[in-house]
């Protein structure tokens, strides 16, 4: 009898259901991740992903498009609109950055020349310098923000009134300068995408506080962050201070960062998760990142968030249930009422109605 009852009791004590539930139900949430776009590279994210406080997102790609178009032209120093086009084109052609490819795609579409640079250096976070020969003559150019530039020419304040102004209305000012002459300003917007907006808000219905970072003047910035709605807008972040934004937003809680270019790949990796976006992402950003969403749809970053807490929800599920019927049948068994079916059913049984739990994760819907 003693033989019997102890095989019963050791039947019960199988921790099946503990030890399959588990990796099914992060298996089943990755399909269905994979199904919507989202690319979980791991489970550890899944668990990451349900404690997030703070979601920062890079402007430039994620919230906007990434795809900015020229709308103004305002030369100085009698220059004209032609010439100052043509000076921005040859220091632009030669950069990678996103407000870099609007001024190139303008000034190709317009056929315009630019003269030959001899050397070409990038300033990080600034802009862009090369030098060009005229009249026998070597001349600085130099492109960028107003912190760059008016180290080498005069910017009065009329001009940066105008900055100003454009800066209000989401625009970017980018100066020219050629030596100690500023050639001009080229203002370049960048339109919002129509989900980024909705993105943010679902977001922070979940309780998460959404940060915009950008290397944008803090007017353009306040604009487009006012627009989408986010709760807080850090301006003027060069690249490598995307890392140290992250660092301090992890002092108040699990921080996920969000971005698409070269430079936030540091800050994608300093962050507890990384995000990606996948269609026109950086390769560098997408090594760095932990997610990557395959369609650039905002939207996405609050379904892979949602789908981690419900995967870890499934988790705790399966454990709870798992464990309360094996510590009944546990008491059952020793008080001699569970028989070796009983135990049967709380090993083998408890753990396929565990597995079709977890697999409840596979068609979740928002």
């Amino acid at each position: 009898e003693w033989i019997y009852k102890g095989l019963v009791l050791l039947v019960i004590g199988c921790p099946c259901a503990l030890v399959i539930s588990t990796p099914v139900t992060i298996i089943s949430s990755l399909a269905c991740a994979a199904r919507e776009g989202i690319v979980i590279k791991g489970g550890k994210y899944l668990e990451e992903g349900r404690l997030l406080k703070n979601v920062a997102l890079d402007k430039t790609g994620t919230i906007t498009r990434g795809e900015p178009k020229v709308t103004d032209m305002i030369p100085f120093s009698g220059y004209s609109e032609n010439e100052l086009l043509s000076y921005a084109y040859a220091l632009e052609k030669k950069s990678e950055h996103p407000l870099a490819r609007a001024i190139v795609s303008y000034a190709e579409e317009l056929d315009t020349l630019a003269p030959e640079l001899s050397e070409f250096e990038i300033l990080p976070g600034n802009g862009l310098q090369g030098q060009i020969k005229e009249d026998g003559k070597t001349e600085v150019l130099l492109g960028g923000n107003q912190s760059a530039v008016e180290k080498a020419a005069v910017i009065d304040d009329t001009v940066k009134e105008q900055a100003n102004r454009l800066a209000e209305e989401g625009k970017t000012p980018l100066y020219f300068a050629k030596d100690d002459t500023l050639l001009g300003m080229i203002a370049v917007a960048d339109t919002m995408k129509e989900d980024s907006a909705d993105a943010v808000s679902q977001m922070q219905k979940m309780g998460l506080r959404v940060v915009m970072l950008t290397g944008d003047n803090e007017k353009t910035a306040n604009a487009i962050g006012r627009e989408a709605g986010v709760d807080e807008v850090i301006a003027g972040v060069l690249p490598d201070g995307k890392e140290a934004v992250i660092r301090e937003l992890k002092e108040d809680g699990k921080v996920a960062m969000v971005g698409d270019g070269i430079n936030d790949a540091p800050a994608l990796t300093r962050a507890d998760i990384g995000i990606a976006m996948g269609a026109l992402g950086s390769d560098a950003a997408i090594e760095a990142a932990d997610i990557v969403l395959m369609d650039d749809d905002p939207l996405k970053i609050s379904k892979a968030i949602k789908i981690a807490r419900k995967c870890i929800h499934i988790v705790y599920e399966n454990i709870y249930f798992a464990i309360g019927i094996k510590i009944l049948c546990l008491i059952l068994g020793a008080l001699g009422i569970a028989n070796m079916w009983m135990a049967i059913f709380a090993d083998v049984g408890v753990m396929v109605l565990a597995v079709l739990n977890a697999t409840r994760c596979l068609s979740y819907k928002d």
